[in-house]
Formats: structure tokens, sequence, C-alpha cells
């Protein structure tokens, strides 16, 4: 017999069903990886210059772990290299963002003064923003950490006013009934009521900063992951290009799943959005 959970609409999954089905899609793309990688190299369906066999990627680990850059830089001072990286751009960003987002939110005028600009930075390709920045920063790690806090914010600051506008109305009707002024209702209304979601924005925006790390690290290169792949891709060694992708996805995900563990401490009223 069917699970009712199985077909229902909106139905919620047992936590058990919901990761088993979450590894059939990864275990179907391996099994697709592995096959279309299997035998000698002049035999496969793709060789291994475009896709290295998951055996080729998993073997690169040991070497690329042993083996150090000109600079001395072994793979984890890589990884340290671009977790300060995003970890500054997403500070410098939040510091522009959030404020201004809640102001916006709140108020009419100051959304009516920088919303032509919100709108306009929405249609930005972000790629333009590196040569912008080398430009006004040159090309030392300013450069990188003000990129990154540009792609942070433009696509941040959005999510922040919808959440400041999302407080129901009677919230602040009640606050202006027990005598609250304009900017008691914004620190003790909006802002407490919207930081759940503000926080999951948060969220969603930390992770837009790793699809952008190598396009901030190829063009100068001085360390960092996405400076690994480039050098990789320039020895023709696709399967540490391969490796260090599958490293830059975990590091995410592990990032992605410290953010919802904290939102689930910080606001345990509120459902949690994982």
């Amino acid at each position: 017999m069917i699970p009712r959970w199985l077909t229902a609409i909106r139905g919620s999954v047992p936590h058990g069903a919901a990761f088993a089905l979450g590894l059939v899609p990864i275990a179907v793309l391996i099994l697709l990886w592995w096959i279309t990688t299997i035998g000698a190299p002049e035999e496969r369906v793709l060789g291994p210059m475009i896709l290295p066999s998951p055996v080729e990627v998993t073997q690169s680990l040991g070497d690329l772990v042993s083996t150090a850059d000109q600079e001395n830089r072994s793979l984890f001072d890589h990884i340290g290299i671009s977790l300060r990286r995003v970890g500054l751009g997403f500070i410098l960003a939040l510091a522009i963002v959030v404020p201004l987002g809640i102001l916006m939110g709140a108020f009419g005028s100051a959304r009516a003064t920088f919303n032509p600009v919100v709108t306009a930075s929405g249609y930005i390709p972000i790629a333009t923003l590196v040569p912008l920045t080398m430009s006004w920063f040159g090309l030392d790690e300013i450069q990188k950490v003000v990129f990154l806090a540009m792609a942070f914010g433009i696509y941040l600051l959005p999510l922040v006013i919808t959440a400041i506008d999302a407080v129901p109305d009677v919230y602040l009707r009640t606050a202006y009934t027990l005598g609250a002024s304009r900017w008691q209702a914004v620190r003790r209304v909006l802002i407490p009521i919207a930081l759940p979601d503000i926080w999951h924005s948060m969220r969603l925006a930390f992770g837009i900063g790793w699809t952008y790390l190598v396009l901030a690290e190829v063009v100068v290169k001085a360390g960092g992951l996405g400076d690994l792949i480039d050098t990789a891709r320039r020895r023709a060694m696709s399967g540490r290009v391969y490796l260090v992708i599958v490293i830059i996805t975990l590091i995410a995900w592990i990032a992605d799943l410290l953010w919802n563990r904290a939102g689930n401490l910080l606001f345990p009223y509120r459902r949690s959005r994982a």
C-alpha cells in the first residue's frame, strides 16, 4: 500500500523518508557519472579531460591536500582565504543593507528615495562588477571583499524590505494605541517581528557569496578556492577542478545547516524553513 504522505498534496514527509528520498537523485547522478566515465579513457562516453571518473576525482584529493602552491599554501590555507573573503564581504553588506532595508520597509519616503537605485541594481549583471571594482579599488584584497559585498547586498536588500513589509499592520496600530513613537514602533515592533524573516534572508544571501567566489578569485590570482580551480584548469587537471567544486559545495552546505540550526535556536517559535 502506498503511504499517504507519498501522494498527499502539501503533505508532511517523515524525517527518515525525507532523508532517503533526498539521497535518490544524488545516487542517480553518481550512477550516471560512473556510467559515462567507466573504462579506459579512449573508450569512455566522455573523456577524462571533460569529465573525470569519480575514482579519479577522489584520488586527486590526496594530491591536493599534500601539495602546496608556489606561495607554500596548502588546501586548508586556500579554504581559509576564501572563508575570510566571504565573511568580510558578508559583514560589509550587512552593515549597509540591513539598516537601509529596514528604513525602506518602514518609511515610504526612504523607499521612494532609494527604490529607483534598488530596482536598477537588480538588473546589473554581477560579472560586470568585477572590472568596476578593480577600477575603484585596484587589485588588492579589498577589491574582492567589496565585490562580494555588492553581490550580497544586491540580493539581500529586497528580501529585508519584504520582511519588514510582511509585519501585519495590527501590531503597529496596537503600538500606537499604547503610545509608542515612530522610532519605538520600528525598534520594538517592526524589527523584532521581522527578525526571523531577516535571518532567513541572511541565510539565503550567504549562499550567494559562494556562487560568485570563483569569479572574485580567478581574475587576480591571490589564493583561495577560485585560484585553485583556475590553476587546475590551466594545467589540465580536471580532477582537481571537480574536486574543488565539490569542496565549495560542501562548505556552503555546512554553512547553510549552521544558519538553519542557529535560526531554530534563536527563533524556536517559528517553523523551520529548511
